[in-house]
């Protein structure tokens, strides 16, 4: 059979062989007919809670936070909607649109204007956040279980504040959006490495769709509480990348709403483990770079078995990428055991550290073969992983040496599905 992986921006062809092959992805659904008029309904008639006009009043200062560009947020369409609920009553110059990178790197100017267009990056101001730049933050107190919290001090001083994002599940905060677009997206370094900490991101419990009692996530809204947005808005996406439906109003009520309708179309059970997973880490922008693959390994890794094969099919156009420190940790140690001992062993928090020892579970797991058009065999081979230019012969060949009996599983939207054992 063949079957198209999510990879980069036009998509890989895969031919597997019939027989053996299960496929899971999640279920369809079209795109709103009118995507503009969703997101206004979403505005108009919220959840919980007045809509965003009646919140709105002159004079106000007003932060919106959005996703950066690893997130396929159609921010195109998101910011122009809510700025439009916003004119009349709120003057642009008093509007600050805040991408919240996390630990990112900032986007560039030329990034930001593909983002939201030119037209909307020339009428307001439009910042990246800076976690590590300790001039631009405030301490709003500790949340949560003792987390320090250090927030964007453009968007606690702002007098009306809205969060845009998408919901998605997600590996270790159960799901994307909504709180998440605060901290960490908004958070300082010494929050997000609390909140990223080895006890936390190796809770059982910080995993796919979980966020009640997950460690992760529930710090995550304790600290995003400090400085809670007055108003929310959230989408879904298909497999294109259109909105599916949007949701606004009330933060905890509305993502809520969001997680539940997510959970019922990207979680998919299967009767038992595989000998290989196929995925992808969903395209572009999702696949730009290995950090950001270990999403789709993870979803993998879910259901494959202990010693089994993982073939992860991303693009990588960003390398490692080459801003931060998690290449240098994924090659500092010969092993992904290693890894998860040195980590364990140390009292300090370090930049993706999470992302690292989430990655080294998984080789710990099964063993991890990427295909990628931007990093190099040696590059790949320096962090414990191999490369494969032709995915059928990787799997033919896995197959073989594994039996007659063995089987394989394809994610071919990667971490848009999350695949689960039956009974689980």
């Amino acid at each position: 059979m063949n079957v198209r992986l999510a990879y980069g921006t036009r998509g890989l062809d895969v031919e597997l062989p019939d027989s053996c092959t299960t496929v899971v992805e999640p279920t369809h659904h079209a795109g709103a007919p009118d995507e503009t008029a969703a997101l206004m309904g979403a505005l108009r008639r919220p959840v919980e809670g007045p809509p965003l006009r009646a919140l709105a009043r002159p004079g106000q200062k007003v932060a919106i936070s959005m996703c950066d560009g690893t997130r396929a947020q159609p921010r195109q369409l998101m910011i122009p909607a809510v700025l439009a609920e916003l004119e009349g009553v709120i003057d642009p110059s008093d509007i600050v649109v805040l991408v919240a990178t996390g630990t990112h790197r900032g986007n560039t100017e030329e990034e930001l204007r593909a983002m939201l267009g030119d037209a909307v990056y020339e009428s307001v101001h439009v910042v990246n956040h800076d976690a590590r730049d300790t001039d631009s933050l405030v301490f709003v107190g500790e949340h949560g279980n003792g987390v320090p919290v250090w927030l964007n001090r453009l968007w606690v001083e702002a007098d009306l504040r809205i969060t845009t994002g998408f919901v998605e599940p997600h590996f270790f905060a159960g799901f994307s959006g909504g709180p998440k677009m605060v901290a960490p997206g908004l958070a300082g370094l010494d929050t997000i490495l609390v909140l990223h900490n080895a006890e936390r991101i190796g809770d059982p419990r910080a995993t796919w769709a979980v966020t009640e009692g997950n460690p992760v996530h529930d710090d995550i809204r304790a600290a995003a509480a400090a400085a809670a947005p007055h108003f929310s808005l959230d989408v879904i996406l298909n497999r294109e990348q259109q909105i599916i439906t949007a949701y606004g109003g009330e933060l905890w009520s509305m993502h809520r709403a969001a997680c539940l309708a997510v959970r019922e179309f990207a979680m998919q059970s299967v009767a038992e483990p595989f000998d290989v997973v196929v995925t992808s880490n969903s395209g572009f922008p999702l696949d730009q770079n290995l950090y950001q693959a270990v999403k789709g390994m993870s979803a993998a890794a879910k259901v494959v078995k202990p010693g089994g094969m993982i073939v992860c099919a991303a693009e990588c156009r960003d390398g490692f990428p080459g801003h931060g420190s998690y290449r240098e940790l994924l090659s500092s140690r010969n092993s992904p055991q290693e890894l998860l001992a040195a980590i364990a062993a140390s009292p300090k928090v370090v930049p993706d550290q999470w992302q690292v020892q989430v990655q080294a579970n998984i080789q710990a797991k099964a063993s991890v073969v990427m295909h990628t058009d931007y990093l190099s065999d040696e590059e790949l081979g320096a962090v414990n992983l191999a490369q494969t230019r032709d995915i059928a012969a990787t799997v033919r060949d896995a197959l073989a040496e594994r039996g007659s009996a063995a089987t394989v599983c394809v994610l071919p939207e990667g971490p848009q599905t999350i695949p689960i054992l039956a009974g689980e």
